[in-house]
């Protein structure tokens, strides 16, 4: 059987997700980029689920389509293969995430960074029972390197830095004037 399978680590870029209550349903909760960007353009704090302390890493999402490409043009070197497709180099833990994430939003909006930066919460509080995740989420790229010489390019910093920008221009006035609403009695 011939088979070439995708493992995606967190692709990130502008359009990614949704903004609750914005271009997305008000209950839910997207990932956490998209979570943490929706507190950005609220002015709220970002809210780090069990102190923030699980790894991930992120990739943007040009370089993922790049390495998708690159499997699509060398068939005969993508098929059989299971292939990670991620930026182990962009490995951070969320709570450092966040923490970049206000600086490259400071950046991009002009904005001041609040006061209260971030804030601890339960997954129990903040996902429901039952919620239960993996602490380290870094892909081994060993096999793409290997047979298709991909490796991502795109710095942690830089694919923040187009996406925040995207959602600043995009998001920032809708968000303002459903803030700006006032609630009914």
């Amino acid at each position: 059987m011939e088979f070439t399978i995708v493992r995606p680590f967190n692709w990130i870029g502008p359009r990614m997700d949704f903004i609750p209550g914005i271009d997305g349903p008000s209950e839910g909760v997207p990932r956490v980029l998209a979570c943490f960007s929706n507190n950005l353009l609220r002015g709220e704090p970002l809210k780090l689920v069990d102190g923030g302390q699980s790894q991930r890493t992120f990739v943007y999402i040009k370089d993922a389509i790049e390495a998708v490409l690159l499997m699509i043009e060398n068939p005969a070197r993508a098929n059989g293969h299971i292939f990670n497709v991620g930026n182990p180099n962009n490995e951070v833990t969320v709570r450092q995430l966040a923490e970049i994430m206000i600086q490259v939003y400071s950046k991009v909006s002009g904005e001041q960074l609040p006061e209260t930066r971030t804030i601890d919460v339960s997954s129990k509080e903040f996902y429901g029972e039952g919620y239960d995740d993996s602490d380290k989420r870094i892909p081994d790229m060993t096999i793409i390197n290997k047979q298709l010489g991909w490796n991502p390019k795109t710095s942690l910093w830089d694919l923040l830095e187009s996406t925040l920008t995207y959602q600043h221009r995009t998001y920032a006035e809708a968000v303002k004037k459903v803030i700006a609403k006032p609630v009914a009695s």
